[in-house]
């Protein structure tokens, strides 16, 4: 068997190499991942759900598979992480919930039965927060066990981080993808809206809910991402259009140099002081390579809008939860509920027409660019698990439909990683991924 601290220190894309050509079996795979769980996981607090020999049944199959010299799928061997919204047949998906506390599915979510199909492991699911909205669960974040990951996504950002896994999905409707990934110093990927179904997941708010990834690399998210991708005659979000060939399109060379435009989101003078200190040395760095533009004036109003669209979504698709049980519920839940309860539907309605409204506005600056950049979340992980953090520099982004990703770029003085994030305009997600990709080739030969 293979090294397991060696496997463990590559990157999706090589151990979907090495698995192809048998110089690494799924079982060794497998047997690193678990590892490096039971490691740590006392510790992190990444699990919801996990089973080891289910892991290494998975496993067993793919190399008899393998064994037989048919086709093996893209994903053939990778371990990866489901957050548990996402439903699994006859595993458990609680949702965060204790009022789903034993509910075990009958039925797989598509993502799951696309990664199924792709040959990829189900190692687990992980932590999420209440209903994938604010109440932190038990996570910590793999760098320093005191600070939050973020969330909704927190158990997948912190697996990934902490080299449980190579790979894992998992939501985002305001920040739940771009934010802990920047938290916990990896990849997250939040493609356009509708690019990925969502049929059998928790929805929260169908005007918002998107399904992205967390990976090592942007091409590690694009060859996750190029399996999930696709129309889903259930998700009236999706589009009968063939997936593009993402991985391909990220790993390519940008005919010349890419452009970056960056924006200050509404709220950035209250973002921590390290991180302007460290944008004003990435201006310095980049030159030419990047000028700064401002948000249309309108987008000081997106975070308002936003919330009041998943408030007023929430309150209706969780009416039930708060009907049975919302003395079971924890305190943040209950006043999102309370708001959403409260909106009146032709404020509602006019926040719905926004989305689209907001996005004509960035016309103008994705002309002049291959990217917006702008920080992905306020600064480092807050201390204390309590509070996940702001999601005011994610949710404007969400709320337009566009696709965006997290590369760890910065150091804060309290060694916790802060992230760039990047966005491109909708249906751009390959090239926003191959710009993601010079991003971090560009930042490794300048030694950030």
């Amino acid at each position: 068997m293979a090294n397991k601290a060696d496997i463990l220190m590559l990157d999706a894309c090589t151990l979907r190499e090495r698995l192809a050509t048998g110089a690494l079996s799924a079982l060794d795979v497998v047997e690193a991942s678990i590892a490096r769980i039971e490691a740590r996981e006392p510790e992190v607090h990444a699990w919801a759900w996990f089973d080891p020999e289910f892991a290494r049944h998975q496993a067993r199959q793919l190399d008899i598979h393998r064994q037989t010299g048919r086709a093996i799928g893209p994903l053939h061997g990778l371990p990866v992480a489901l957050k548990d919204i996402i439903d699994t047949a006859k595993i458990p998906t609680e949702n965060g919930c204790v009022l789903d506390k034993g509910r075990v599915p009958v039925r797989d979510a598509t993502i799951v039965e696309k990664l199924k199909t792709a040959g990829a492991i189900i190692m687990g699911k992980t932590v999420t927060t209440e209903l994938a909205f604010m109440q932190a669960g038990p996570t910590c974040n793999p760098h320093n066990l005191a600070h939050s990951p973020g969330g909704s996504s927190s158990g997948s950002a912190a697996a990934v981080a902490d080299g449980m896994v190579p790979l894992a999905v998992g939501t985002q409707t305001g920040g739940s993808i771009i934010r802990p990934a920047s938290y916990c110093g990896i990849t997250g990927f939040k493609p356009s809206f509708g690019a990925i179904p969502r049929t059998g997941v928790l929805m929260q708010s169908p005007t918002l809910d998107t399904v992205g990834v967390f990976a090592r690399t942007p091409a590690d998210a694009a060859l996750l991402s190029q399996v999930l991708f696709g129309y889903d005659e259930a998700d009236p979000a999706t589009r009968p259009e063939p997936a593009p060939p993402l991985l391909e399109i990220a790993r390519s060379d940008p005919p010349i140099k890419p452009i970056f435009a960056f924006v200050k989101p509404p709220g950035w003078d209250d973002a921590d002081p390290e991180l302007h200190a460290a944008f004003a040395e990435l201006a310095e760095a980049l030159g030419d390579r990047m000028f700064e533009v401002d948000l249309p004036a309108p987008f000081g109003d997106a975070a308002m809008l936003r919330e009041r669209v998943n408030f007023a979504e929430m309150a209706r698709y969780y009416y039930s939860y708060g009907n049975k049980g919302s003395e079971q519920l924890g305190p943040l839940t209950l006043e999102a509920l309370s708001k959403g309860n409260a909106i009146l539907a032709r404020d509602y309605l006019a926040a719905l027409d926004w989305g689209d409204v907001l996005y004509a506005g960035l016309d103008e600056i994705f002309d002049r660019c291959d990217a917006i950049i702008c920080p992905a979340a306020m600064g480092p992980a807050p201390e204390g698990l309590e509070f996940t953090g702001s999601a005011l520099f994610n949710g404007l982004w969400t709320f337009v439909g566009t696709p965006a990703i997290t590369i760890p770029a910065f150091t804060a003085e309290n060694g916790l990683p802060m992230g760039i994030q990047l966005v491109a305009a909708r249906g751009n997600d390959g090239r926003l991924l191959r710009n993601a990709n010079w991003f971090q080739g560009w930042l490794t030969e300048a030694g950030a």
